[in-house]
């Protein structure tokens, strides 16, 4: 069991410093934030019309449509612009609980892989990398790359993100767990 809760305490703490590189050294995913000279008018026109810790996908069909006359609806907008926001009233520097949280997260991911390793009759370095490469790919397809299709969005931060990381786990769990 020591073996275990020191090789998912340690898979979680590289993810941790993966996404901390990732995101504000390496600065992976920089172009997920564009800049627009017209940031203050658009957020004074959406503080006006949006509800509080909202996420939005414009055009929708209002409530109570009736669900033949949705396509109908959405017809309408045909080669128009659309959007997807997410908007809260107020903007938080604190990181405090965001940072708990995704840590935490990266544990009991890392705990996860651990436990499906050990699963396996021969576990050796070989197998370690591509189970932990294997989950970190199905992260990425079945939720980062399925957004990106229908957001049209690019994911390739994330698929960088899901193969670096859980490499860097599949290596250290490859070394570590094996060992007697």
């Amino acid at each position: 069991m020591k073996k275990q809760l020191i090789g998912a305490l340690a898979g979680g703490i590289l993810l941790f410093i993966w996404q901390f590189l990732s995101w504000a050294v390496l600065q992976v995913h920089k172009s997920e934030f564009t800049h627009t000279p017209h940031q203050d008018r658009i957020l004074e026109f959406l503080s006006r019309n949006l509800e509080e810790a909202g996420t939005y996908m414009l055009p929708v069909p209002p409530p109570g449509t009736p669900m033949d006359q949705e396509q109908t609806y959405l017809a309408l907008y045909e080669g128009k612009p659309w959007a997807h926001i997410t908007y809260h009233r107020s903007m938080s520097m604190a990181m405090g609980s965001g940072l708990a949280r995704s840590f935490a997260a990266n544990l009991v991911a890392a705990w996860l892989l651990v436990w499906l390793l050990m699963q396996f009759r021969q576990l050796n370095w070989r197998t370690a990398v591509l189970g932990a490469l294997a989950l970190g790919f199905a992260g990425y397809l079945t939720n980062a790359y399925l957004n990106s299709i229908w957001f049209e969005t690019n994911s390739m931060a994330y698929l960088i993100d899901a193969l670096i990381s859980w490499v860097l786990v599949g290596l250290w769990l490859g070394w570590w767990l094996p060992r007697k």
